[in-house]
């Protein structure tokens, strides 16, 4: 079945839906879709937008869950294909086992390919046989679009998950770490940090007895001790200026959790020899000098100084034709923005040692790193960060200047960057546009 195919039936289905749901007579439906509603499906299955906003209308949904079903959803119909449909290229997935596509899928996690992941998820999806099973498959399914930076979808595949009845211990455990994740690449830092909370007052968390309950652990610490950190610039107040003693108090937290983060990603990659852990806990400690800094245990300097180190032994690594373990090379990135942030963070006092030229120097160093990395590992939250740091940057000083933000011009890979980031997050849609507003975009080449 072609994918045009598919999303015609797709649009039937939710045309069915509606008159369903409606209980509509045959000409109420017309009229309320605009058209006749047995020719409403297009050969082509790619539907006009006033369809796609009438059927919303309908349905009583959000435009953007129809727009979903029609064009990246229909997940249901997709795991029952991904096991038929021989004109895809099932690549072996046809007639496999679960426990063979579940051990193709943790491979293709550790490949890094999202997209394989992806097809065999929603195949285990189809050859699911129980609650259980499904719910390992809507992990796997969220595994694939944490890789592509799909975090809402990541949200719907972990509910969809803990939905399910007689899910084993540790894959709920698992679900709920994911759950705390998603939560906190979006933003919602109060139910990522109550999700870790949780989680670490759990027996099966506090006195693991194998190592998913040893890694869920850690990334709970690192989850919270993060969204402590983030949730530092939620303190700020109208003047730029902040509580030092609640953020101090929230600073020292951010520590705590990323200091037993470090204590025990260093143990999981002692243990089993994975640079994923020594990556991780190379990142807690880059979120520990930006933590310690506004607990005022570290100056500025010395924070800056510690940043461009940990960045000069990444260079000194790429110099020497080392090839670093993914999660190493994201350190470094993140590294680089937390080099940013405690720049930025400086910038109202230069008189504390550091001239505001050596602060603009300073961002500008970290964010091209970051941009340079997250480009690398196609990263869709650090590229979020550095376009959202470098604005601020700009805006701060157009605001000195009276003036308003110039002189950034986006190229096309730019403008897929930026666009992307709108799309997957939220919360960085309005900064977005602003970018879009005042930024020069150049024509494709």
């Amino acid at each position: 079945m072609t994918e045009e195919r598919r999303r015609q039936d797709r649009i039937a289905r939710l045309i069915g839906l509606a008159r369903s749901y409606r209980g509509w007579s045959a000409g109420r439906l017309d009229e309320a879709l605009g058209r006749e509603s047995r020719r409403a499906v297009p050969h082509s299955g790619n539907p006009k937008l006033d369809l796609v906003a009438r059927l919303a209308a309908a349905l009583e949904w959000d435009l953007g869950e129809v727009a979903e079903d029609l064009w990246d959803g229909g997940e249901a119909v997709a795991a029952r294909d991904a096991i038929a449909d021989v004109d895809r290229g099932d690549g072996g997935r046809r007639g496999a086992t679960f426990a063979e596509l579940d051990l193709r899928a943790q491979a293709e996690h550790r490949a890094g390919d999202s997209d394989g992941m992806r097809r065999t998820a929603l195949a285990m999806r189809g050859a699911a046989r129980s609650g259980h099973e499904r719910a390992i498959a809507a992990n796997r399914l969220a595994g694939a679009y944490d890789g592509r930076g799909r975090y809402g979808r990541v949200l719907a595949c972990v509910r969809e998950g803990l939905a399910e009845h007689g899910v084993g211990s540790d894959v709920r455990l698992m679900l709920r770490v994911n759950l705390a994740n998603a939560n906190h690449a979006l933003w919602n830092l109060d139910a990522s940090r109550a999700i870790a909370s949780s989680l670490l007052e759990e027996r099966a968390v506090r006195e693991p007895a194998n190592r998913l309950q040893r890694v869920a652990g850690a990334f709970c610490h690192l989850i919270r001790g993060h969204g402590h950190r983030r949730a530092l610039q939620d303190l700020a107040r109208p003047d730029g200026a902040c509580d030092r003693q609640a953020a101090s108090e929230l600073a020292q937290r951010a520590i705590d959790d990323l200091v037993r983060a470090v204590e025990r990603y260093e143990e999981l990659a002692q243990a089993f020899g994975d640079g994923q852990y020594e990556g991780l806990a190379d990142m807690s400690r880059g979120g520990i000098v930006e933590a310690r800094v506004v607990a005022g245990e570290l100056s500025e300097e010395d924070a800056i100084a510690e940043v461009i180190a940990r960045l000069e032994r990444s260079v000194a690594a790429e110099e020497a034709g080392l090839r670093e373990a993914p999660a190493v090379r994201e350190a470094a990135g993140w590294w680089a923005l937390f080099g940013a942030n405690i720049a930025l963070a400086s910038r109202g006092a230069p008189a504390r040692g550091r001239e505001r030229g050596d602060v603009a120097r300073t961002i500008a160093i970290c964010t091209n790193k970051a941009s340079e990395i997250a480009e690398e590992l196609d990263h869709w939250p650090m590229r979020e960060r550095t376009f959202t740091l470098e604005w601020i940057r700009r805006e701060e000083e157009a605001r000195r200047e009276r003036a308003r933000p110039t002189g950034w011009t986006l190229d096309e890979e730019d403008l897929r960057g930026l666009v992307g980031s709108m799309g997957r997050f939220p919360f960085f849609r309005p900064t977005g546009w602003r970018i879009l507003d005042e930024a020069e975009v150049l024509a494709p080449a």
